[in-house]
Formats: structure tokens, sequence, C-alpha cells
């Protein structure tokens, strides 16, 4: 559960000794890839972010009105206010509703069938849990800073609805990328179902579910041009490579790398978890964050998106027997050397995959998995503790709302 902190704050010491405990650990997962953590030695004030040219383009006159209503729930001055457990869902609601209607005319085609396919998973009632939007506006809140005082008020307005809009961008961006993600991830998995509905690839065939997927990556690349900002542009392209990295190193593991932990963390950092960090970093960069804040909202998302994946792992072999072979059987493997064998044959044999599953019940392997996702959820909660003094209360909020998400992420049940 979410522990209160209180108004005190915990120093940049600790979030560096949870990193070293974490290596000491055999967390070497990060220390032979430093491609993992990409620092920026550039960055902006909020003022010159504030200023360049409006990414997705179009009449935000709703972004004031969000902030005002986030303003106008936070009137209560008392310490017990600020130590009030916060829903992150909640908190964002009607931003992300407005958010999702976006969405869904950024994804309208000339043609028919592939206007159909693109919208497919933004519909009403099928939209997901709108978890990366979700923590990508709280991260916005929670990065906020004070825009110069010598400013008119109307001036002060104006930046900071702009640096909001360009901020809900990246959010709009990482989710029909996440989406093409999935849209692609169904094709080559063959599977029928996605969201409680029918996958695109079984409703309207693999070429279209393709297609649809390429256009979202392409409307996209459209918005994230529109920011005008070299290195976020660099960033998100990055996370599309990723993305087909990840794919690919899943496609062709072989039985050495499926029994390799190593190999599956870095599979999941590029799967799960680069969309996420690189998006958390955007949000900072845009907000005129330093190189080391951006890099704090980049561990966050890093390790809440390992946290994540490991979790979805962990209910994937517990819920069905379908995924078996997805995780590492590292662990397993060391306890039962008889289940090599198994592996080296592969999980198309259905008996394969009863014994691998009769293995998996006597190890410990469930509970070491939930453990590191507990591991992981505590360092992206050290890098929001690690974030600049704001007294904010907004942004205390928002904060607390990050933390809370870590906690949520492993204790989850779906």
């Amino acid at each position: 559960m979410f522990f209160v902190r209180g108004l005190a704050r915990i120093s940049r010491s600790r979030y560096a000794r949870g990193r070293w405990v974490y290596a000491s650990s055999g967390g070497g997962v990060y220390s032979n890839s430093p491609q993992l953590i990409e620092q920026s030695n550039h960055f902006r004030s909020a003022v010159q972010s504030s200023q360049e040219v409006l990414g997705c383009r179009g009449i935000y006159t709703w972004v004031s009105n969000a902030i005002s209503s986030v303003g106008q729930q936070a009137q209560i001055q008392s310490s017990s206010a600020l130590e009030e457990p916060v829903d992150p869902f909640s908190l964002v609601a009607d931003e992300l509703s407005i958010l999702a209607n976006r969405l869904r005319s950024m994804v309208v085609a000339e043609v028919p069938k592939l206007a159909s396919a693109a919208e497919y998973f933004f519909k009403m009632g099928v939209e997901g849990k709108r978890f990366r939007p979700t923590v990508l506006l709280l991260m916005a809140t929670a990065l906020n800073v004070p825009v110069p005082r010598q400013l008119s008020e109307a001036a002060v307005d104006k930046l900071s609805t702009e640096l909001r809009s360009r901020q809900q961008c990246i959010a709009e961006i990482t989710e029909m990328i996440h989406v093409a993600s999935l849209l692609h991830d169904d094709v080559l998995d063959d599977a029928d179902t996605r969201r409680g509905i029918g996958s695109l690839n079984f409703v309207m065939g693999n070429k279209l579910a393709v297609l649809a997927g390429d256009f979202l990556l392409s409307r996209a690349c459209v918005a994230l041009a529109s920011l005008k900002n070299t290195e976020v542009v660099s960033l998100l392209a990055k996370v599309v490579e990723h993305l087909v990295t990840g794919e690919t190193m899943q496609m062709t593991t072989t039985s050495d790398q499926r029994c390799n932990m190593e190999y599956y963390m870095q599979k999941t950092y590029y799967k799960t978890a680069s969309l996420i960090s690189n998006s958390c970093k955007a949000i900072a960069l845009l907000a005129g964050q330093t190189a080391e804040v951006s890099v704090l909202a980049y561990d966050y998302g890093k390790n809440l998106g390992l946290a994540y994946q490991l979790i979805d792992d962990v209910l994937d072999f517990t819920g069905t027997s379908a995924s078996l072979g997805k995780g590492s059987l590292s662990d397993i493997r060391h306890e039962f050397p008889e289940l090599r064998a198994i592996v080296d044959q592969g999980f198309d044999n259905s008996a394969n995959v009863d014994r691998a599953l009769e293995y998996l019940g006597k190890s410990r392997g469930i509970q070491k998995t939930r453990e590191l996702a507990a591991k992981h959820a505590s360092l992206a909660s050290a890098a929001i503790d690690s974030f600049p003094e704001n007294d904010d209360e907004n942004v205390q909020k928002s904060r607390r709302a990050l933390v809370d998400l870590t906690q949520r992420v492993i204790t989850r049940s779906k």
C-alpha cells in the first residue's frame, strides 16, 4: 500500500543507495547495457520550451479549464489534505476523457476500411486502462515549475496552457505508438482477442491490422514533428526502434536465451519500459527541467515499466498456460535441472506446457518475480522522492499519485 510521506522529503542519497543495492543484488542487466539510461546535457527553461511552436495543432481551449479544475479541487489548505491518499486515475479523469476524444479525431483516415481499423481500439469502451497517458499527465504536473514573476498574469497563463498542450501531445503520441505495437503484436502472435473483444487481425485480417498499426505510427510521427524539439523527437524515434528490437528478440529466442534473465530483462525493457521511460523524459524536457531531473523522470518510467511487465508475466503464468515461455525460466531451471530438456524441446507440445507448469508450481519462480517487481517499484518511487522540492499542492498530489501507481502495478490481479 502507499505509505504517506507527509511533508518530509527524502534525500537524493536514498535514491542513489537504492540503485546501488539493486546493482549489488544481481541487477547486472543494467551494468552492461548503457543504452538503458540515456542522459542529456541539453535543457531549456520553462519559458523557452513554452514559447516554441505549439505541438499537436488545434485549439486546446480545454487546457486552461482542466488546469483551473485541478486548482479548484486543491483548495483545502491543511496538512491532512496533503497527506491523504489520492486516486491517480481520478486526478486526471477529465483530462483523459478529452484526450480520448482528441485521439479519436487524430486517427481518422480517408479510406473507410483503414479508418475503421485505425480507430478500433480508440472507440468508447475499448480504450483500455489508459495507464500510460495517466502516468504522463501526472508526471507533467509533478514536474511543474514556476514561471518568471516579472511576466503578467495573462502571459503566465498563456505559457502554462501552451506547455500543458505540448505535454498532452506526448501522452497522445505515446498512446498511438502503444496501440500500434499491440496491433502488430497480435498479428505476430496470431491472437484472437484483445481488451475483451476480437483482435483486429481476427476481425479484419492480418494485412489490414498491419496497415492500421503503420497508419497510427505515421500519425504519431506527424504529431511528434509538430513539437519541433529534436531531442524529444530522437527519444520517441528510439522507442519505435526498441519496440521492433524487443519483438524480434522474443520471436527469435533460443533455448539458452530463454533461460537467461539478462536477456529477458533487456527484451522487457525494449518491449514495455522504453516507451514509458522515454515519454516521461520527454515530459521533463518540455518542462525545461535539468538533465538530472529528466533522468529521474526516465528512471521512474523505466522501473515502473519493468515492474508492470514482470507482474504481467506473473499473471500470464498464474492465469493461463497458453503463454508459457514468455517469461524467463532461469530460476526454475536451477531448481529443476530436468526442466532444461523441456525448454529445449519448446512448448508447442501441450504435454511440455503441463510439465513446465508443474515445475513452476513447485518452484519459487513466481515469488521471486514478484520480489523483483517490488524492487523496481521501490526504485521508481525513490526517483519521485528525489525530485526537486516543490510545495505546490497540485504538484504534491501528482507526485503521491505517481508513487501510488508503483504499488498498484505490483498488487494488481489483472
